[in-house]
């Protein structure tokens, strides 16, 4: 948290170098976030959903068309 009140020039700085340190913190979170978010929609990520999510629904089809079947 920043002081209200400053008695020296140091403290203002002192200051200000940590609020600049924090802010350098703060845009390489944000770059590392971009290229975690770019490798998840990656088009072999996409592809994987896709056919994971598509087995899955065949498979549910399949399964209950077996068990109205044998009803």
């Amino acid at each position: 948290m920043m002081p209200n009140n400053y008695n020296s020039f140091d403290e203002i700085d002192n200051q200000l170098k940590i609020l600049s340190l924090q802010k350098q913190i703060y845009k390489e979170h944000i770059k590392l976030n971009i290229k975690s978010s770019k490798n998840s929609l990656s088009a072999i990520n996409i592809k994987s959903e896709f056919k994971s999510a598509l087995q899955e629904q065949v498979l549910t089809f399949i399964i209950n068309n077996l068990i109205k079947k044998f009803k």
